[in-house]
């Protein structure tokens, strides 16, 4: 049994295109710092360049990007595979989380106004620069009791998380979810957010992970390097795979007849959940206003925390892309982009 998804196309990427009419004279043309890729390929076809400024449409707002979250999924974003598909094209600037203030909106913009300080997804990336146009439906409030670097670290991963737990899964206080790679940047927010919920939680990771699991609330904590996760987890209502190829294969076995495997990286095998009376649902995260407000809500609460492995400045966004490629990171690297107080 398929749970059909709306996929909303994550890997799409904001271009320079649409920058391209500027003034006749060219001194008059804002620019902004910026990494730009002109060519589809690995972390080195990144630069770091001065690009024109965008100009928010009537239904956009600009924000004044203060820090940027590195996403495991940006790499396949750069190398093009997804770009008929997605209708991405060159150049692109990458970055889907952003923490920031308000600098100018749009005349139709009524939610935002300047000075506003700011997180989310934008639809179409971008945030890997010092300003970046936004829809309001892209962002809220940021959480005021995160620093802007810390708030940079959430949308994307928790977003993902919040809509693979609560709007696919409806998962419950009395239910229990296995969540593989607890200690990335999607499984973090996933362990946090099932403790809300009221869920038991078993989670993987590796070695050096095993106490951010137990910090993170996991009842149950699996080292898939030692142990195999099906010795432990049985009969579970729901898995959360952000693995793929075998881990994904050996989870069908773990779930009760009725409950739901959901996969970040493919799509659930139909004749397995058929089989076995399950569900399968892949996860693509979209952005959303109303569900940021309530993952901020629930932060100031004290109740979810991002984990913040490392903070790099945006010109070193090659050497943090290499190291999300690796999908081995401990929660998010973040690229500071700018002073939280402008100068």
């Amino acid at each position: 049994m398929q749970i059909s998804l709306r996929v909303v196309a994550i890997l799409s990427v904001t271009t320079l295109g649409h920058l391209s009419s500027h003034p006749a004279n060219a001194a008059e043309i804002p620019t902004m710092k910026a990494v730009v890729a002109h060519e589809y390929g690995g972390p080195e076809v990144l630069k770091f360049e001065q690009v024109p400024r965008p100009e928010p449409k009537e239904n956009e707002a600009l924000v004044r990007v203060i820090a940027s979250g590195v996403n495991p999924a940006d790499p396949l974003t750069l190398s093009g595979k997804y770009a008929r598909e997605f209708g991405t094209h060159l150049p692109l600037v990458p970055g889907y989380d952003i923490a920031g203030i308000v600098e100018k909106t749009g005349v139709k913009v009524t939610k935002l106004k300047v000075g506003d300080a700011v997180y989310g997804y934008p639809t179409f990336g971008g945030g890997w620069a010092e300003y970046v146009a936004v829809k309001e439906w892209e962002v809220a409030a940021k959480p005021k009791s995160l620093s802007f670097v810390e708030a940079a670290a959430v949308p994307m991963g928790a977003l993902t998380a919040w809509q693979a737990l609560v709007d696919v899964a409806k998962l419950h206080g009395g239910q229990t979810i296995l969540i593989h790679g607890g200690s990335g940047g999607v499984g973090s927010f996933a362990v946090q957010i099932a403790r809300v919920r009221g869920a038991r939680v078993i989670a993987t990771a590796s070695t050096a992970n095993q106490d951010l699991l137990k910090q993170l609330g996991a009842d149950v904590t699996i080292d898939y390097t030692k142990t195999r996760f099906e010795e432990i987890a049985k009969d579970v209502d729901a898995v959360l795979d952000p693995v793929g190829k075998e881990t994904l294969a050996r989870s069908y076995g773990v779930v009760k007849t009725g409950g739901i495997v959901m996969s970040l990286v493919a799509r659930p095998d139909r004749v397995e959940l058929e089989k076995r009376g399950i569900h399968g649902a892949a996860i693509s995260a979209h952005p959303d206003a109303e569900d940021l407000a309530e993952i901020a809500r629930l932060i100031d609460a004290r109740k979810i925390k991002p984990v913040v492995t490392e903070v790099l400045p945006l010109s070193e966004a090659i050497a943090a892309q290499q190291q999300a490629a690796t999908h081995h990171t401990r929660g998010k690297i973040v690229l500071r982009i700018a002073d939280e107080l402008k100068s």
